[in-house]
């Protein structure tokens, strides 16, 4: 199979879908790999290793998309890609259709298939860890006074405590959070629903000024915090919030929210989406830093890691076809999002209110 990288277009994002040794191992299976000139430059990936490699560079993005049948990348598509979509296509990206109906619609339009990423990590985005630590790297940045912070150091001294920081959810994201925090000596309470994931956080960070609770108390921290970091990913049919605006009104002058999760009104109810070009609005007079791509201001790690994910998933489709690869990864399945101008994402369904073809019944009529 023809498998393309064409360079990301979103603003700010260095990440590629596969660095060279991502692309041998493709070609060492027996595809054709062609890459856009330059994609993975931010990644520390030039055109000459993807030809040592085994892959051939095309000039620009329209070439990767006609050349190629299984188009890998890291964001959704964006309008300027549109027109490149063709009913053989099968994309494999983070797609998030449930938010995004435009590119779903053109989807749909264009007859071809999709998989969303972001379903299909058995065991978490490889990216979630990395936007957990820069977040909290950001939202100790933004507690300097010079950003408009408390002025509050992330290390005691003098008799002052260090900065207070509230971590809310305590999953991939939020552990990278904590790693952070705690390793620069920040105050840190860290909050979740999960008695487990509260219980292994306090045993990973036991000599670390770390407390656990359960989101309940959130109320209760919120006075004195410096920096709020939000690691929640909020079910998208959900109209209530976990920081009300309400709330958000208690927090001291100079306080931030960081909302690494992102959903707009979803467990921050002011939170929207930002981008690195212009990362912070206020409301609430509350600071708020909701970059949407967090990971892609480390490229040449997150692009490892991406790469590494989805490298079995992209194999597994281009030897398999697409139902014989669906069929046999239920995790894979998850990600079908549509096929032949059918919408299979159940989520995406629910969401928008539109209908859909369970998978299972996709698979049925593939003989799968």
């Amino acid at each position: 199979m023809q498998i393309g990288i064409p360079r990301e277009i979103k603003a700010q994002e260095g990440r590629v879908a596969f660095l060279p040794r991502h692309v041998a191992a493709l070609v060492r299976a027996g595809h054709e790999v062609v890459v856009e000139t330059g994609a993975g430059l931010l990644s520390a990936a030039d055109d000459q290793a993807y030809r040592d490699a085994g892959a051939t560079i095309a000039p620009d993005g329209a070439a990767v998309y006609a050349q190629a049948a299984l188009v890998a990348k890291v964001k959704e598509i964006l309008e300027p890609e549109f027109a490149l979509l063709r009913p053989g296509h099968i994309i494999f990206t983070n797609i998030h259709a449930a938010l995004n109906r435009p590119q779903l619609d053109r989807m749909l339009e264009a007859g071809l298939t999709a998989f969303s990423a972001e379903n299909t990590h058995r065991h978490g985005s490889p990216n979630c860890a990395l936007a957990g630590e820069v977040g909290a790297l950001e939202a100790v940045r933004l507690t300097l006074s010079p950003a408009g912070g408390t002025g509050r150091h992330f290390m005691a001294h003098f008799g002052e405590p260090a900065a207070k920081a509230v971590v809310l959810g305590l999953g991939h994201v939020g552990r990278g959070a904590l790693r952070t925090l705690l390793g620069l000596g920040v105050r840190t309470v860290g909050l979740d629903i999960d008695a487990g994931a509260r219980k292994a956080a306090a045993m990973d960070h036991y000599n670390a000024p770390l407390t656990v609770g359960d989101v309940s108390e959130l109320a209760d921290h919120l006075a004195d915090a410096d920096m709020i970091i939000n690691c929640v990913l909020w079910p998208k049919h959900r109209s209530d919030h976990l920081l009300t605006r309400e709330m958000i009104r208690t927090l001291r002058p100079g306080a931030v929210i960081v909302d690494i999760s992102c959903d707009t009104a979803g467990a921050v109810e002011t939170s929207r989406a930002t981008s690195w070009a212009d990362p912070v609005y206020v409301e609430e007079n509350i600071r708020h830093f909701c970059v949407d791509n967090i990971p892609g201001s480390v490229p040449v790690t997150a692009s490892a890691g991406y790469g590494q994910a989805i490298l079995p998933h992209v194999l597994s489709i281009a030897d398999k076809g697409v139902a014989g690869a669906v069929a046999a990864d239920p995790w894979l399945a998850r990600g079908l999002t549509c096929a032949g101008g059918e919408l299979i994402l159940e989520e995406a369904a629910r969401y928008q209110h539109r209908p859909f073809t369970p998978v299972a019944q996709w698979l049925e009529r593939q003989g799968a």
